[in-house]
């Protein structure tokens, strides 16, 4: 599977989850590590838990096993398929972090408000 395809897939499994503020950046250009970022936020730990239980599911057909990182009650979860990076926080992590800002130059593709 693409890249492209794996994140638009995990952009799915987010959005059927109800996961919110749901964004997909193009970081090649500016990013050695990964191809594409995808951020979204879960509104407690047992709905980031959820989200991401649901892209690590909904992906493990198309892909090895990713690296998983974080911990649903610190807020802030990801999973690193290699060119795709899923990032999933509560609201209060993902303003402490600002990935957003952070990656202000990548290419938004996608915003699911």
């Amino acid at each position: 599977m693409e890249p492209i395809e794996l994140a638009r897939k995990a952009v799915e499994s987010l959005e059927d989850k109800k996961g919110e503020d749901i964004l997909l950046m193009d970081v090649q250009q500016i990013s050695p590590i990964g191809m594409y970022y995808v951020i979204a936020s879960g509104t407690s730990e047992r709905t980031i838990r959820a989200l991401m239980n649901s892209v690590v599911g909904d992906l493990k057909a198309d892909v090895n096993k990713p690296k998983l990182e974080g911990k649903a009650e610190d807020g802030w979860l990801l999973a690193d398929y290699g060119s795709v990076v899923v990032h999933v926080f509560s609201k209060a992590q993902r303003e402490y972090y600002r990935l957003e800002e952070l990656w202000a130059d990548a290419k938004v593709l996608l915003h699911v408000q």
